[in-house]
């Protein structure tokens, strides 16, 4: 080990420098539309009553149905129950045919990617014990200018979650923005940021926002007593802190497919993806995925602070929804904007209301407009969701069925896998 001086975060070239490859775009624009066995091991590859519960807590979610399994068997369920976003925490390898050369993902080394939203649908509910599996693929490619980073390639992606009886739980498609570092760097946008700072008063005014937040729980909320209009009660998030990075973390989220890891196992993933290793200031290589806690490196890649992940706010947003509508209702589908960065020191207010109501297919549906707004009064986050809720007049909410050629195909890609995993 040499003794010097501590050297200055300074943009490593090689880090910051790289271009978007066009064969790396026509690539992406050639495999849209195919879709293929995931073989991402995720932290958890199986819902359990501490992995589901630690999910979570690692958003802030201590809601008794998903924590407390004595309690999730005295509600409707039978069971305690996953909250909605449980599957970007658990997969388990899904074994399949290999992927062609030609549909080989192309590798975008040294492109800085981020999420700029999701859209969700949910069929199933994952109980303890459910395994769950991927396949996925690229839904859309759109190449467009943007104001942060100059040009982006727009990636949404679909993602198809089944358990291990091959009954689809969700579809997911997050869109993930692919940008060049250098662009971002030299952009500017955010030359007149000041980071939050807070005053004890403005403390105790975020905190009794917190002390006031209830959980519907166990209570039906009926379909027939929600009226257009109705506001739901907000919920604070934040100030945001590097701890609540960690907890995010430990609840299971951001294992994949880069793999932040330690020691050996650190040395090991290196070699795999030594582009992924950016030494910091101490001119030790660590993960680029630093910048949603290090804001030494957020600011080389053109960014002024670290900020969390876009995944984090859509729990944030589906916890507003899961408190209010109670153990008896079903969140049907979710889509999200990710518009702005929420860097470390910001605090959100998650605000929502019912915009309108109807019965469909059977289904006594809800849809909600909600939102998250920081200190700068920013709406960072916009989003819309449905949920079907009991009825007084026809009981209680019936699932919905996944579409016909999707559930087809995972029944499929599940047959294929067992094929495989039999021959081994």
């Amino acid at each position: 080990m040499t003794q010097t001086e501590p050297a200055a975060p300074v943009a490593d070239d090689a880090a910051t420098s790289a271009s978007l490859s066009e064969a790396d775009v026509e690539q992406a624009k050639q495999i849209a539309g195919h879709y293929f066995a995931s073989s991402m091991k995720e932290h958890f590859t199986a819902a359990t009553r501490d992995s589901i519960r630690n999910f979570a807590e690692g958003y802030g979610d201590d809601n008794p149905l998903y924590c407390d399994e004595d309690y999730g068997a005295g509600t409707h369920w039978g069971a305690q129950i996953a909250p909605p976003m449980i599957p970007i925490a658990v997969n388990q390898v899904l074994l399949g045919d290999k992927r062609p050369p030609e549909m080989r993902r192309p590798s975008f080394r040294g492109i800085h990617v981020f999420i700029s939203g999701s859209a969700w649908e949910w069929f199933q509910p994952v109980r303890p014990g459910d395994e769950l599996y991927t396949f996925d693929g690229y839904e859309s490619v759109e190449d467009k200018k943007s104001e942060f980073a100059g040009r982006s390639i727009i990636i949404t992606r679909r993602h198809v979650r089944m358990n291990q009886r091959g009954e689809v739980v969700a579809i997911s498609r997050p869109i993930a923005i692919h940008t060049e570092r250098k662009a971002a760097r030299k952009s500017g946008k955010y030359s007149a940021f000041q980071p939050a700072t807070y005053t004890p008063a403005d403390i105790e005014a975020i905190d009794a926002i917190y002390a006031a937040e209830t959980i519907r729980g166990g209570e039906p909320r009926y379909w027939e007593d929600v009226t257009v209009g109705e506001e739901l009660q907000p919920r604070a998030k934040g100030p945001l802190t590097v701890t609540d990075i960690i907890v995010f973390h430990s609840g299971g989220y951001g294992f994949t497919p880069y793999k932040p890891c330690t020691g050996r196992i650190a040395y090991r993933n290196r070699q795999r993806i030594g582009a992924f290793y950016v030494p910091d200031e101490h001119g030790v290589p660590d993960v680029a995925q630093r910048v949603h806690w290090d804001t030494a490196w957020a600011k080389q890649v053109g960014v002024p602070s670290a900020y969390d992940y876009g995944m984090l706010r859509d729990c944030w947003l589906s916890h507003l929804i899961t408190d209010w509508m109670g153990d008896d209702g079903w969140l049907m589908s979710f889509s999200s904007q990710l518009r702005r960065f929420n860097y470390l020191g910001d605090n959100h207010i998650i605000t929502g209301e019912v915009t309108g109501k109807r019965i469909e297919d059977g289904r006594y549906l809800v849809d909600i407009s909600l939102r998250g707004t920081n200190q700068r009064g920013e709406i960072t986050c916009p989003a819309t969701a449905t949920v079907a809720l009991p009825s007084r007049a026809a009981g209680a909410v019936v699932l919905p069925e996944p579409p016909a050629d999707i559930a087809e195909q995972a029944r499929q890609m599940l047959d294929r896998h067992l094929e495989l995993r039999a021959q081994r």
